[in-house]
């Protein structure tokens, strides 16, 4: 089945990290389940609350979020056919955005599934996209090849579960290194139906929305930091999602 959209999603965020120190946070924010190929067209009062650039994306050079998809896709040997994507983000509020984790779920003409792809953002201004091939479970394994966190260094191996939204949003990503797994982080949410009134509650329930996130994040690090934590050095990134 190939979720309805548009939608949103009011959403919990935790992260929980068990070594070398047990910490754990939780945020609450929402986030949008769109058709690329089809944006949602909001009325002109609210267009400042959600935008979705094609520039947000990929290697942020096509014209369309779709075409930044598809020639990621095809770099690695895919072809959808033309099949659909629903995509789950953050948009663009008032201008800004910050997107720490984007997923798309393609499908082939039929409507079958056929990959997921997790866009991954860092605070550096560096993304990275993983290809995945969830099992009938929907859990997919995929090595860490991405500087995130700096109090954790390049290794390691992901597991995900991503299973399509529908009413319910529960998403999980562990990170597993040798002797352990130190982090594990959740999304949970519910569908909500795209109205005006929706989208006004839930920008006055979180303003600012991914400004948040991304002061967050960063508030989060400093107080890892004063508890003693080791910075990771970061290695530099060079793929074609880079646009640092």
């Amino acid at each position: 089945m190939v979720t309805a959209t548009p939608a949103l999603y009011s959403c919990t965020i935790t992260h929980v990290r068990t070594a070398p120190t047990r910490y754990g946070l939780r945020h609450r924010t929402y986030m949008w389940l769109i058709d690329p190929d089809r944006p949602p067209r909001l009325p002109y009062a609210v267009r400042a609350l959600a935008r979705f650039d094609p520039g947000d994306h990929f290697d942020g050079t096509q014209p369309s979020i779709r075409a930044g998809l598809d020639k990621y896709l095809a770099d690695r040997g895919v072809d959808l056919r033309g099949g659909r994507v629903v995509m789950l983000t953050h948009a663009r509020v008032f201008g800004y955005v910050f997107n720490p984790l984007t997923l798309y779920w393609c499908h082939d003409p039929d409507g079958r599934p056929r990959c997921v792809v997790a866009e991954v953002h860092n605070t550096y201004g560096e993304r990275h996209c993983y290809l995945l091939r969830p099992d009938a479970e929907d859990v997919a394994y995929t090595g860490k090849e991405f500087y995130v966190s700096p109090f954790f260094p390049v290794d390691g191996r992901y597991r995900m579960r991503v299973p399509a939204p529908d009413r319910r949003l529960d998403l999980t990503v562990h990170l597993d290194r040798a002797g352990g797994r130190p982090f594990t982080a959740t999304v949970r949410g519910l569908r909500r139906e795209v109205t005006t009134g929706t989208l006004l509650r839930m920008a006055l329930r979180h303003p600012w929305s991914t400004a948040a996130v991304s002061a967050a994040i960063r508030m989060h690090g400093i107080r890892l930091y004063l508890r003693g934590l080791p910075v990771q050095p970061r290695p530099r990134h060079r793929t074609p999602e880079n646009v640092k």
